[in-house]
């Protein structure tokens, strides 16, 4: 639920509905699937969709579609190494960037993302009627 923004109402069983329509998306183009392990348990994934351009310029990009590390494993390097990882996998492509969405009430990954020199392109401005 950290991938819904505070500003609108959810219920639970759409948020999951949604994330099985985003994965049916995923699996049906061009993707990469970055997992985490520590002693062989899967502690974070990251999936990369290598042939999504982006959708004002249609120049093309790497775009992380979905991330999330284990919330015992959070802190620990996790989900910068899954970053790092998608990185090299967007460069070794020749993409010129590498793109994501995220909440602005996510204020970790945030904070991984503007420390791992991720700026800000656009908002998604929305109100409550």
């Amino acid at each position: 639920m950290t991938s819904v923004s505070q500003f609108r109402q959810a219920m639970p069983a759409l948020v999951e509905l949604a994330y099985e329509r985003l994965l049916d998306l995923i699996f049906n183009q061009s993707h990469i699937v970055l997992i985490a392990q520590e002693e062989r348990r899967a502690v974070g994934f990251l999936l990369l969709l290598d042939t999504l351009p982006d959708e004002v310029s249609m120049a093309p990009q790497a775009f992380v579609a979905y991330m999330a590390v284990e919330e015992d494993a959070r802190r620990q390097g996790i989900g910068r190494a899954l970053l790092n990882a998608a990185e090299t996998v967007a460069r070794e492509r020749g993409l010129p960037t590498i793109a994501m969405m995220v909440t602005e009430t996510n204020l970790p990954a945030l904070e991984l993302y503007y420390s791992s020199g991720y700026p800000t392109e656009r908002r998604l401005l929305c109100k409550e009627l």
